[in-house]
C-alpha cells in the first residue's frame, strides 16, 4: 500500500485547509486511515482516523468539533478537513494505513503498517 498526503500549507489562525490522503495498491481500500501529526520537538501523535467502510471516526480531544475525517466515494482517498486552525496545529501531518483497536467506542491503538510522507500544515498567528 503506498500513501500520498497532501494539501498542506501556511494559513492564518481561524483558516481552513483540507488534507488529502490517496492510497494505492491492491487491498488499500481494506483499511483504516489515520491522520497523525509531528511538530518540531515533540513527539507523534495521533489526529484522527476512519475505519476502511468510512462509518466510524475518531478524534482526539484537541480536534474535536474542528477537523472532519472522510473517505471518497471509492474510498481509496481520505480527506481531513481541518477548520477554525490554531497555531498549535502547526505540523508535518502523515497519513497510515492499518488496523484499529475500539473499546468501548474508543480507539486504543493503530497498527500504522503503511505510511505516507507527511505534508506540512503551519498556522501563523
Amino acid at each position: 500500500v503506498q500513501l500520498q498526503a497532501s494539501g498542506g500549507g501556511l494559513v492564518q489562525a481561524g483558516g481552513s485547509l483540507r488534507l488529502s490522503c490517496a492510497a494505492s495498491g491492491r487491498t488499500s481500500s481494506s483499511y483504516a486511515i489515520g491522520w497523525f501529526r509531528q511538530a518540531p520537538g515533540k513527539e507523534r501523535e495521533f489526529v484522527s482516523a476512519i475505519s476502511w467502510t468510512g462509518h466510524s471516526t475518531y478524534y482526539a480531544d484537541s480536534v474535536k468539533g474542528r477537523f472532519t475525517i472522510s473517505r471518497g466515494n471509492g474510498k481509496n482517498t481520505v480527506y481531513l478537513q481541518m477548520n477554525s486552525l490554531k497555531p498549535e496545529d502547526t505540523a508535518v501531518y502523515y497519513c497510515a494505513a492499518g488496523m484499529g483497536t475500539v473499546r468501548a467506542g474508543t480507539l486504543v491503538s493503530f497498527s500504522g503498517d503503511y505510511w505516507g510522507k507527511g505534508t506540512q500544515v503551519t498556522v501563523s498567528s
